[in-house]
Parts: structure tokens; sequence; C-alpha cells
């Protein structure tokens, strides 16, 4: 899921749990272990492209 910090960047949160903390390394939320789906990375992708559009970045990916 895709939620909203106030700043009004977008942040990913595990569908099932809601927390924002993931391992990396194995693609899954550290708090309940439930793996982030392609469907929740492509909302996400989404949701960076268009801030990074309202915002002026050419670089919406800001790890």
């Amino acid at each position: 899921m895709v939620f909203y910090n106030p700043a009004g960047a977008p942040e990913l949160a595990c569908d099932e749990c809601g927390c924002r903390w993931f391992d990396r390394m194995n693609n899954c939320c550290y708090e309940c272990g439930t793996p982030v789906s392609a469907a929740a990375m492509d909302e996400y992708q989404r949701a960076l492209t268009a801030f990074a559009a309202r915002h002026g970045s050419d670089n919406p990916d800001p790890a």
C-alpha cells in the first residue's frame, strides 16, 4: 500500500500490517514477513513518478 507523508511524498507500507520497514535483501516486511508484491511495487513506482513530476525532479527514485 502507498501512503503519503506530511511532506506529500509517497511511502510504501506493508499490505498486511501497515509496517513501513522492509527487508530489501528478502523483499518482505520486517514486521510480519509478507513479501512485497509486484503490484505494490508498481503502485509505489507510479506514485514516485507522479511526485517527481509535481516537484520537478528527474529522478523519482529517492534511494
